[in-house]
């Protein structure tokens, strides 16, 4: 691709990501929106809104366009089929998350990817964002000496509106799959990889067949453990999406507080605030606890997420998060609703070729 020529993109689904996609291409140099595929009719209005040709299937949209890359944002049962077309056809891919509607479904596509290799990006956005990047940097460091244990929360208060859609009140609707995979994810990121999972589940809030509310413990592979609380049904300040102040598909307010705590052996971090506590002295609760905000720059992750892509299709960057490492978060995920129906912890895979 000669430089200075725009990365082309088509975005498949033109739901409220899939939108937010188009609007992330539009505000990047570097990048083109070259078609919509949306048998719906909000697909095709999205297309006209933005003078782009619409169509039904993507084959038929592959075969004229013959895009440089592909966006899936589609249900999930479609992720991978579609992106199996694409990878067919040796185009790269961003899938949205989470990577697929099963675990096996995720490792076939992670094969596929890898025999043919082509280039799958799955959109956990925020391992785009320069705060989480940061946190990464600090945990991974040693700064904050042996992690000990970690806290996260996702509380807020869906809208019932929001549950007019058949199936987020069914099977897989509910909120470990929608929000709490993003969580698992930016945990398996700052921290590494877990090996085990127990969890509880209710959904006597709403008294839908699917969960409301969830409390889960992690055991990471280098023994830290984690403790996770979860509910679309609670008034509160503590969710990612109103802490870190992103702009997303939705508009959130800005809470300012942090979500997110990793306690270790030397230092303490709080996240989005970046806040680090640690002793003037020698480590132990009776030292004065010096605190420390670090910075970085403001920067959108789903914007920079696509200018990563663009650069993934142009050779000069690897995915951030490939189809293999996105079926990890996956399985994490998925163990959190079978710990909750057995009672009993879920030890998950260990890294190994094809796992």
């Amino acid at each position: 691709m000669p430089n200075g020529t725009p990365v082309r993109l088509a975005v498949v689904g033109a739901g409220p990501i899939g939108r937010r996609h188009l609007d992330a291409i539009a505000a990047a140099p570097a990048c083109q929106a070259v078609a919509v595929v949306d048998p719906a009719p909000d697909g095709a209005r999205a297309a006209a809104d933005r003078g782009l040709p619409h169509y039904r299937d993507l084959e038929p949209m592959l075969d004229a366009v013959a895009p440089d890359g592909v966006i899936v944002a589609t249900p999930n049962a479609l992720h991978v089929p579609l992106a199996r077309v694409c990878i067919d056809r040796g185009i790269a891919t961003l899938v949205e998350k989470p990577v697929a509607d099963s675990l096996a479904a995720a490792r076939s596509l992670a094969d596929a990817a890898d025999a043919a290799r082509v280039p799958v990006l799955v959109g956990h956005h925020r391992r785009h964002n320069p705060i989480l990047q940061k946190a990464h940097e600090v945990v991974r460091s040693g700064a904050l000496g042996s992690l000990v244990a970690v806290s996260a929360v996702w509380l807020a208060r869906k809208p019932d509106a929001y549950f007019d859609t058949a199936w987020r009140r069914a099977a897989g609707g509910g909120p470990v799959l929608i929000n709490l995979i993003h969580d698992i994810d930016s945990l398996r990121f700052i921290v590494g990889e877990i090996a085990a999972v127990q969890s509880m589940t209710s959904n006597a809030r709403r008294g839908f067949a699917v969960e409301d509310t969830a409390a889960l413990l992690l055991r990471f592979r280098d023994g830290a453990l984690a403790t996770v609380m979860l509910s679309d049904s609670a008034a509160s300040p503590w969710a990612w999406e109103l802490t870190a102040g992103e702009r997303t598909s939705y508009d959130f307010p800005h809470t300012g507080q942090d979500c997110y705590l990793f306690a270790g052996s030397a230092a303490s971090l709080a996240v989005p605030s970046l806040r680090l506590w640690r002793p003037d002295g020698a480590p132990h609760w009776q030292s004065p606890l010096g605190e420390e905000s670090l910075a970085v720059p403001a920067a959108d992750p789903i914007d920079a997420q696509i200018a990563h892509f663009a650069a993934v299709i142009r050779g000069r960057a690897e995915p951030l998060i490939t189809a293999r490492d996105a079926a990890r978060t996956l399985e994490a995920t998925l163990a959190v609703t079978q710990s909750a129906a057995t009672g009993r912890e879920v030890p998950l895979s260990a890294d190994r070729p094809g796992a």
